[in-house]
């Protein structure tokens, strides 16, 4: 998996570099957005946090006093994760996700800004070559989905009572998949094949071809000599994928915003809302894709003869441009609560809801072919034809409870504990042990250090606790657990 990097350098030229991969804890959200929350359950609507509540709720940057902060930040996701099919099982080998994040901000009077870059989340998984997710092709299987932000957060001091606040977001994603399938089911997505289309849809007019081949060219599980009953295709891939620390081949670009608000009806209670937009991403896309497929050709057409009735296996690789079309990120909307019940004690509670449903309901690839001039063998057969694919997803919107608490042992040591629980939103009927985002409980520790008036250190640990979920379909089970924590340094003047 990749690394994840913020620089201290212009925030122009740190845009390009981020984020990489990020792994899923609420469906593809983190848990929490900085320590402080985090460590209180991702409980951050109604109080100050830092430059975390560009991520959280940007309206509590008006509860900051007056002055400037900047804040640098790690964290790191470790997460366990499995596939098993029957008695076989693949471990994904990504355990270890480091993310940066950085963020300033000022106050003077009833006004505050600021600037923040970070990872808002993702998902991804790698399975060995030699695994059954590999379905026999030889190749290793992994995604890799990253979505990161640059953020300008306002909020103004409407009154001693309330706090309103937005924020403009430069959204960046990327997207890496080696995803192979076997053979009946890459069938499955075709009807002209008899497919069910239980799981997607395979059309356009790299389909076409394929399917006027079967019975003439390609074996159609009937024919003589080798690959006898065996059918036309063995496996499929689709493959698009860089070697970036910091990208994915695939990549898209857009905007989206925030809007919030803090109610201070006396000194205890504070209460927050806010609302994320859907973003407006363009297509993510790439000009380095491939098409493979492990095809059973008869042998005398393959080598240019008449036909031979008899066949063998050919590997056809067809190169091309790949667009990842409609991927978004959701809306959502929350709303908490924060009392200062002693001096030493706070109790915070969110509520959010995660619009999923809106923008996890398939997805969905288009290949373009290069010219046949650019192909190599059987694969000019297949030039300038377009393959449209689409997997089922169907998430459920999400609500996601935080509650958390935070007590001041002395004026330098605070502690924090907290709880997250998110529905899962990956219906089973199409769980993909590619992308399995099923996290739904997580338990918290925090603690924080006042070095001095100017310098503090914040500290998290996140436990999410094991999930386990079967394709209705396939019976392939995925089981994920994590355990993450995130660190943060901040400076005010």
């Amino acid at each position: 998996m990749k690394v994840i990097r913020y620089i201290a350098i212009p925030l122009s030229a740190v845009a390009a570099l981020l984020p990489a991969v990020v792994y899923a804890t609420n469906g593809m959200n983190l848990e929490g957005y900085g320590p402080v929350a985090t460590g209180m359950g991702g409980a951050s609507m109604a109080y100050d946090n830092g430059s975390a509540a560009m991520m959280n709720n940007p309206a509590t940057i008006g509860l900051m006093p007056d002055g400037h902060r900047a804040d640098f930040a790690l964290g790191m996701l470790g997460p366990d994760v499995k596939a098993t099919a029957g008695s076989t099982d693949a471990k994904s080998s990504g355990t270890a996700y480091y993310m940066p994040a950085l963020g300033w901000l000022s106050k003077q009077g009833d006004l505050a800004y600021g600037v923040g870059m970070f990872a808002q989340g993702g998902m991804g998984t790698e399975y060995k070559s030699s695994s059954f997710m590999a379905a026999g092709s030889g190749e290793k299987a992994r995604s890799e989905v990253s979505v990161g932000r640059l953020m300008v957060p306002v909020a103004y001091n409407v009154n001693p009572e309330l706090t309103i606040g937005g924020s403009v977001d430069l959204v960046w994603a990327g997207m890496d998949i080696k995803m192979a399938m076997l053979g009946s089911q890459f069938g499955d997505m075709v009807s002209a094949l008899g497919g069910t289309q239980s799981a997607g849809t395979a059309s356009g007019t790299m389909v076409t071809g394929l399917v006027s081949q079967i019975g003439t060219f390609m074996n159609n599980g009937f024919g003589a000599g080798a690959g006898l009953g065996t059918g036309p295709i063995n496996w499929a891939r689709f493959d698009f994928s860089d070697s970036s620390a910091f990208t994915g081949e695939a990549k898209g670009t857009g905007f989206a915003g925030k809007i919030g608000g803090v109610y201070r009806p006396n000194n205890q209670l504070t209460i927050g809302a806010t609302y994320h937009s859907k973003t407006s991403l363009s297509d993510l896309s790439s000009n380095n894709a491939t098409v493979t497929m492990s095809a059973n050709v008869d042998s005398g057409l393959a080598a240019g003869g008449p036909a031979s009735n008899s066949y063998v296996t050919k590997t056809i690789a067809v190169t091309g441009k790949i667009k990842v079309l409609d991927f978004e990120w959701p809306a959502f909307f929350g709303i908490g609560a924060a009392f200062q019940a002693t001096d030493q004690l706070m109790i915070a509670a969110d509520i959010k809801r995660i619009q999923w449903a809106d923008v996890m309901k398939n997805f969905h690839m288009e290949f373009t072919a290069d010219a046949p001039s650019a192909q190599a063998g059987l694969a000019q057969g297949f030039g300038g034809a377009v393959l449209d694919a689409t997997l089922f997803q169907k998430w459920d919107d999400q609500t996601v409870i935080a509650l958390g608490g935070s007590y001041k042992v002395d004026p330098a040591w605070t502690v924090r504990l907290g709880y997250n629980h998110a529905s899962n939103p990956i219906p089973d009927t199409y769980l993909n042990a590619l992308f399995p985002a099923i996290e739904e409980t997580h338990v918290t520790a925090g603690v924080g250090y006042e070095i001095s008036k100017a310098s503090s250190i914040d500290f998290s640990l996140t436990d999410g606790l094991e999930k386990k979920a079967t394709n209705s379909q396939n019976q392939v089970a995925s089981t994920m657990s994590q355990l993450n924590w995130q660190f943060m340094y901040s400076y005010r003047y």
